[in-house]
């Protein structure tokens, strides 16, 4: 049997490769494959380290579990496999039970340690901002997205909003992206998205922000984080909400303070003013029929 200074310096090559495998890595696989995250820039939000964090403890947690049990069943398998001219049964035994004792508490363990660990990252991502620089009403209709960028005035008469349609593939199937609803937001501030539904169930996702809300008739959800790195990103809608619910789809477009403030003008500028939450219920249009007669009063 080799010794403990045998095995030591076996395990330190071991430990050598592990690490130079790991600096090797780029930020896309140290975060577990997720995205949100790029070569020399920061994370897409301030909660998107939590949630690849968490996302990656709980793979390695679970590896690890798995790497035991498929040891001891291997061990298992080997050990008490049937000899050469051994012959009927191997001594049976009802129960051992400080091993039973050992299989019920240790999974017990994990499951309020994951349970303890989601609960508090969940905590703290639903956490509001007392008082946010910007606030926004993303609001979801059959199948496509309007955006509010909230005003000072207790009438909201300041606000600026813009009003989308669905994505319309041409007969390749291709999107053209320009043309979809876009959110702007600055980046560094404290945002909060108020959610809500004109229609059915929907579901605001972010894919880059690693979080999505569920939307609600009856139920306004909102989320709360601040932009950490300026650029372009992907929505769409991760509830199946009817027959055009693939092409409900968003751009996020995070800019300097002064581009968001540049943006907010041009809305102003062409008229799109004023509180448009309860302008209708549904979009109305469907793919190759071009905007509704509504979005067309709105200046779309």
């Amino acid at each position: 049997m080799p010794s403990k200074r045998r095995l030591r310096w076996a395990a330190l090559p071991l430990g050598v490769a592990v690490a130079v495998a790991l600096a090797g890595c780029s930020q896309t696989e140290l975060h577990g494959f997720l995205p949100g995250f790029v070569e020399g820039g920061p994370a897409a939000t301030n909660q998107t380290e939590r949630v690849s964090g968490l996302w990656v403890t709980s793979w390695v947690v679970l590896l690890a579990v798995g790497v035991i049990t498929w040891a001891l069943m291997g061990w298992a398998a080997v050990m008490y496999r049937r000899r050469k001219g051994q012959t009927g049964l191997p001594v049976q035994l009802r129960y051992n039970m400080p091993i039973e004792i050992l299989y019920t508490v240790i999974p017990l363990i994990f499951i309020l340690g994951m349970f303890f660990f989601t609960a508090r990252d969940q905590a703290e991502i639903e956490r509001p901002w007392d008082k946010p620089d910007v606030e926004v009403t993303a609001i979801a209709k059959q199948w496509a997205w309007d955006f509010q960028y909230d005003g000072t005035q207790e009438d909201n008469s300041d606000a600026v909003w813009s009003m989308g349609v669905q994505a319309n593939p041409d007969a390749n199937g291709d999107i053209d992206r320009t043309k979809l609803p876009t959110l702007v937001l600055p980046v560094d501030k404290k945002v909060t998205i108020d959610l809500q539904s004109r229609d059915v169930a929907h579901s605001f996702w972010i894919i880059d922000f690693l979080y999505k809300k569920d939307m609600y008739i009856g139920k306004d959800n909102s989320w709360s984080f601040i932009p950490t790195r300026i650029g372009d990103y992907d929505g769409k809608c991760a509830e199946l909400c009817g027959e055009y619910h693939s092409m409900m789809l968003f751009n996020v477009k995070v800019v300097s303070q002064a581009d968001y403030e540049t943006y907010l003008a041009s809305l102003r500028e062409k008229g799109n003013t004023g509180d448009i939450t309860d302008a209708y219920d549904r979009l109305g249009n469907f793919p190759g029929t071009g905007p509704s007669s509504s979005s067309e009063k709105k200046g779309e």
